[in-house]
């Protein structure tokens, strides 16, 4: 009988669905695994062969977890607001969720087709109004909490500790301010990145992507809703010893939130009458300062500039709008010096010496203060960019103490102190340490940690994204939803508004209400960025219809426990910010008691690319992706499933090979031809135990080897070397035919994660009336493991001089009687003395004369 894949793949996937066989109860008694996927968003060209490759990876160890007693949550939904769908919409007029739906039915039809076991009677979308109720309300959250650093958590706002001067009645404006600016979600007048033609900031890693697409964007100042991310920055830091996690994962977390110590301190103008804060991690080269640079955004950039330097100020800052603060970067880092002189000066507080005031756009404006003091003589970037126009380089340090130049690089090592009044002498440690007591003293300065994270920018002119429940009184004060969730208003028109606000402002009716005693209120028209939603997906699939509570304490308690998810599987691209967003939720989330986890996702591993078969990444540009519906259609969902496992170790980056999938396929008949016959019966001599003893122990061995190698492999996500230790089983089942109903029936449990649809059919084949999914999973005997027959290496003098077979376990006495008894080792020994023969069990026998 031929295996015809298209018909039992369909034939299982149909009952599957009709018998809710991947549906999962809260039964608190189990143990359980979550495990879960990044969740996609559904755009309109659908799945490539690349996206199924992680879905697949955590498909097999929820299949594995399940037949080994856990109790599984391994669910799927969508990340369905952004930027696409609204873009098309604005296009053609089509409402986004109509596409987002379309977009969807299409992406779940491309997954059912390959038989992941998702409970899809948890399926959530983060654009149903359902959903979303919850992300306002864990805005609301953070809006109304302020961070106690005294206490290290958020505590609601309302125990924010008043300053007794702000508590009378006619101070209420100051003492409305005074907690508004306390606030985790607060407005504040920031550099975005804004796009005139669509009409909205973009974040920092969407920029490029719309540039490529002929799109402008610029920097421009804009106020925004912002999160203040930075308060937990310490210990988005230190709680990342709770997880097991990629290395270099690790260490983009670590630098993006960017941990430095040093000091901040003023200079001040030449008239006194404005401050220049800078923060340094080396105020010991304070008497090196040449000279000082600002952002091209910064505030004080117009006083300093002077009226002879006003038009080139001018135009190099417009300049700079025009690039994202990544190619600024990018471009200081390849060398590029660029900046321009304002004209202006400041003072030196420590020796008094006027100090010319730069403007490069090196610097950003989103990090640190917005402004550096340079030493040339001991920053490389500051050394080339004071070659290159001309500023003096002082040296302040030396190794030895002794005065120290040099016409081509900085001095970056710790050393000594010279020519720096006071701390002169002192090596580099204690010299920082006195310069911040110094400048604390004189209150010119003082000692910081400084943060490179800035605060999360949470505004998008977009329609399509979750309303931000935020209104204004006649007063601009504050005043937000009571009743969630506040749903997007219906609208034809997707068009940007034209004033910087999203399209919403042009539904005036949402816009302004009343109130019942009259009062009018005008809502706030900025959405809630994607990162919303992807922020606490993982808290809903453990209790996805609870309309009464954000999570269900039991519920909480029970999937994710001490340690949140048990193994989160998605992109390396999103290796920073969903996780970093993510986590700050989390911790937010924890501070009021609503998660038992001070992190939400334990164990994290990113899938490796899967490229085109011309080795470059798959896009539809460039004409090279490959569709999971035509290799379902050629060769099946398990071969598609079982090669996008052989094809390499998880982790790394593949290309997809025609021939390797021809390859996995012939596997898979050759599974089918050893268990059906040509009319389409169980083989009968499968079931038959082969009467050779000696045969049968091989099988043995080999069967108990198998369920080894694939326990072990899928436990460490080794899916390629899993499959090739089945494909050795194989090898000899296929050779020898009668391995028995035991070997017969282990083998299709072992390969069912893998390819669950044939092995469902062989499992209904071999007589078993429930699904292989049900079934506890093998256990190996270590015993029968051994190999029975092993090489023997004889060495004389380490050199090796025979090879003989023998049984394990052979004593070590006859083995060194066997090797004295070898002729190639006779010559060698012959009228020598033997001094020792040392004995390595299973090994060899060294012979030493």
């Amino acid at each position: 009988m031929k295996y015809d894949f298209t018909a039992l793949e369909l034939k299982w996937q149909a009952y599957w669905k009709a018998n809710d066989t991947f549906v999962i109860e809260d039964d608190f008694e189990k143990p359980k695994y979550y495990v879960l996927d990044m969740f996609p968003y559904p755009s309109g060209e659908g799945l490539h062969v690349g996206h199924p490759e992680g879905y697949t990876a955590t498909d097999i160890v929820a299949r594995f977890k399940r037949m080994n007693g856990f109790n599984v949550l391994h669910p799927m939904g969508w990340d369905a607001f952004g930027l696409p769908a609204e873009r098309y919409a604005m296009k053609t007029g089509i409402h986004p969720s109509i596409t987002t739906k379309k977009n969807i039915q299409n992406f779940k039809r491309q997954l059912q087709s390959l038989g992941f076991s998702y409970d899809w009677s948890r399926e959530i979308n983060t654009t149903d109004e359902h959903y979303y109720k919850w992300t306002q309300w864990i805005f609301l959250k953070i809006f109304n909490s302020y961070y106690d650093k005294d206490e290290n958590k958020a505590r609601d706002i309302s125990e924010l500790p008043i300053p007794a001067e702000l508590n009378s009645p006619e101070k209420e404006q100051e003492r409305n301010d005074y907690i508004d600016s306390k606030r985790l979600a607060y407005i504040d007048r920031m550099p975005v990145n804004w796009c005139a033609e669509l009409g909205t900031v973009l974040a920092n890693e969407e920029v490029d992507e719309w540039v490529e697409k002929g799109y402008r964007v610029e920097r421009k100042p804009m106020s925004q809703w912002m999160l203040r991310i930075t308060e937990y920055a310490e210990r988005l830091l230190d709680d990342l010893k709770f997880v097991d996690w990629p290395h270099g994962t690790l260490e983009l977390q670590k630098n993006w939130i960017g941990r430095s110590e040093g000091a901040e301190l003023d200079f001040h103008s030449e008239d006194n009458s404005k401050k220049l804060s800078v923060f340094t991690t080396r105020p010991d080269t304070l008497f090196g300062v040449t000279y000082m640079v600002l952002a091209p955004e910064h505030s004080l950039v117009d006083f300093f500039t002077t009226d002879e330097h006003k038009a080139d100020v001018e135009k190099y800052t417009e300049a700079a709008t025009l690039k994202s603060d990544f190619d600024r970067q990018l471009e200081a880092e390849k060398g590029a010096k660029t900046g321009i002189f304002t004209g202006g000066y400041v003072i030196n507080p420590l020796s008094g010496e006027k100090v010319p005031v730069w403007i490069a756009d090196y610097v950003l404006i989103t990090y640190g203060t917005g402004a550096i003091m340079a030493v040339p003589g001991h920053d490389q970037r500051d050394y080339d960019f004071a070659k290159a126009f001309d500023i003096p380089v002082k040296f302040v340090i030396s190794s030895d103490g002794k005065p120290y130049t040099s016409d081509s690089e900085a001095f970056t090592e710790n050393g000594i102190s010279i020519d720096s009044g006071f701390i002169t002498g002192l090596k580099s440690k204690e010299a920082i340490q006195t310069m911040i007591e110094h400048l604390e003293k004189e209150k010119i300065g003082f000692g910081k940690i400084q943060y490179r994270l800035r605060d999360w920018l949470f505004s998008r002119q977009r329609y399509w994204g979750e309303p931000i429940p935020i209104s204004t009184d006649s007063k601009s004060r504050y005043h937000y939803d009571k009743e969630l969730p506040l749903k997007l208003p219906p609208s034809d028109d997707f068009k940007p508004a034209g004033t910087g606000e999203s399209p919403l402002a042009n539904i005036l009716d949402w816009v302004e209400y009343k109130d019942d005693q009259g009062n009018t209120y005008k809502r706030e028209t900025n959405t809630m960025p994607q990162w919303a939603g992807s922020s606490w997906y993982y808290l809903r699939f453990a209790d996805p219809k609870n309309f009464d509570n954000l999570i269900d304490a039991k519920n909480e308690k029970y999937w994710l426990g001490d340690t949140g998810v048990d193994l989160y599987v998605g992109g390396a691209e999103h290796a920073v910010l969903h996780l970093l967003y993510a986590r700050f939720w989390h911790k937010v989330l924890y501070d009021y008691g609503l998660v038992t986890s001070c992190e939400p996702f334990k164990k994290l591993v990113h899938q490796g690319l899967i490229l085109g078969t011309d080795g470059s990444k798959m896009s539809k540009s460039r004409g090279n992706v490959v569709s999971p519906d035509d290799v379902v259609a050629s060769h099946g969902a398990d071969a598609f499933r079982l090669f996008e496992m052989f094809m390499g170790p998880l982790e790394q980056m593949k290309p997809w090979s025609e021939r390797g999938i021809e390859g996995v396929y012939r596997f898979l008949t050759r599974v089918w031809r050893l268990y059906i016959t040509d009319s389409g019966e169980l083989e009968p001599g499968l079931l038959v135990e082969t009467s050779d003893e000696k045969q049968k122990n091989e099988n043995e061995k080999i069967l108990h080897q198998t369920i080894q190698k694939v326990t072990e492999d899928i436990e460490k996500l080794s899916f390629n070397t899993a499959i090739s230790q089945m494909m050795v089983f194989m090898n000899n089942a296929t050779q020898h035919k009668n391995i028995g109903k035991l070997a017969a029936e282990t083998f299709v449990k072992l390969l069912s994660p893998f390819a669950p649809h044939i092995c469902e059919e062989l499992w209904e084949k071999l007589g078993n009336k429930e699904t292989v999914l049900s079934q506890p999973w093998p256990v190996f005997n270590k015993e029968k493991t051994q190999e029975s027959t092993m090489e023997f290496v004889i060495q004389v003098n380490g050199k090796v001089r025979a090879k003989i077979i023998g049984e394990a376990g052979t004593s070590e006495d006859t083995l060194k009687q066997l090797a004295l008894e070898q002729e190639s080792v006779k010559r060698h020994i012959d009228g020598k003395e033997i001094r020792k023969i040392i004995v390595v069990k299973n090994r060899l026998v060294n012979i030493v004369v």
